[in-house]
């Protein structure tokens, strides 16, 4: 069994349990009313023993589905820390982003991170990614995708663009709000709103990011930065047929869409997408440019490797999805995985 790099494995911090407990909403640390302490979320209640991510459990499930690598980033309902004023988030931010490299640190070679921003303060978000790039095993950060569906909207990360191009840095970009957006869209009481929210809205939302990122000059000024999208990059594998028709009707004198998402450098992973989709994805970006993500879950893991299985690609695009496109990733970030062993 090929080895797995999981490049979108969510954790859940025990670091900020504390400011779980000073939080008047959720998600916040309350008692219940057995007198025990709970994690209260959108999801429900949970006992605090289980709430947080244990990094000894999860190198045992590693291990059982033979995942070589994790690279952590924080879980989105967490990430409400983001999105703190300035002095309190860049707190907190800090604290798991520590966290994260002492965790590299005390398993060489077994976990990677992504940091965690103050984003309410974009110049302390670039002084936090600055400090942070210089941590072992952190190679990046996580960004809210909303911070790139349109190209006016991603002129705001310049400087977050500009310290990872520096340190040819990755960047995971990750459906979500930025501080101050309405999110999720939909209302909780909406008929089916989980599937409004978490495939609907979250696709579409990710197929813009897309468009941004690959349609646009927005990171040609960055040629150093690797730029990660999860979910295949939204639907663009099954709309770019048509985005092509509008195209040769609209504006024949301009080079294809497909042409264009095909050359640009903009990684996406298969998180939570089975075989048909991967054929799609390999089809459209290429296998080299596809990787593994799970969100950090045994579902993830086990549902992952069988799309893959599944997926009629052949067996050397397997092996780039599952190991070799992440491994050289990382080794370009400078660290994580020695560059002989890429080249083997």
């Amino acid at each position: 069994m090929t080895a797995m790099i999981d490049m979108h494995t969510h954790w859940k911090p025990g670091e900020i349990a504390d400011a779980l407990r000073a939080r008047s909403k959720e998600p916040r640390i309350l008692r219940n009313q057995d007198g025990a302490e709970v994690l209260k979320s959108r999801m429900g209640e949970e006992p605090l023993a289980g709430a947080f991510d244990d990094v000894d459990s999860h190198l045992g499930r590693m291990d059982r589905q033979g995942v070589e690598i994790s690279v952590l980033s924080v879980l989105g309902s967490f990430c409400w820390i983001e999105a703190q004023p300035a002095e309190e988030s860049g707190l907190l931010c800090r604290r798991v982003n520590d966290r994260f490299s002492a965790i590299c640190q005390a398993h060489p070679h077994r976990f990677a991170a992504f940091a965690a921003l103050p984003l309410t303060d974009l110049s302390a978000a670039a002084a936090e990614l600055e400090r942070a790039l210089g941590l072992p095993g952190i190679i990046g950060a996580q960004l809210p995708g909303n911070f790139f569906l349109t190209r006016d909207d991603a002129e705001a990360t310049r400087r977050l663009l500009e310290v990872a191009n520096r340190h040819s840095a990755v960047l995971l970009i990750h459906h979500g709000p930025r501080p101050g957006d309405a999110f999720p869209k939909v209302a909780s009481d909406t008929d089916n709103a989980r599937r409004r929210n978490g495939t609907l809205d979250m696709q579409a939302s990710l197929s813009s990011v897309m468009v941004t990122l690959c349609l646009t000059d927005l990171l040609g000024s960055y040629p150093d930065v690797t730029v990660v999208v999860h979910n295949l990059g939204g639907n663009i594998p099954f709309e770019v047929e048509r985005m092509d028709h509008r195209s040769l009707l609209d504006t024949p004198q301009e080079e294809l869409p497909s042409s264009r998402f095909r050359k640009a450098k903009v990684y996406v992973d298969c998180n939570s997408f089975g075989p048909r989709a991967i054929e799609a994805a390999v089809a459209l970006y290429g296998a080299e440019r596809i990787v593994c993500g799970t969100d950090g879950t045994a579902f993830g893991v086990d549902w992952t490797r069988k799309a893959l299985a599944d997926a009629q690609i052949g067996e050397a695009a397997r092996e780039q999805i599952l190991h070799r496109n992440a491994a050289a990733m990382l080794a370009r970030v400078g660290g994580m995985v020695e560059r002989e062993k890429v080249a083997a």
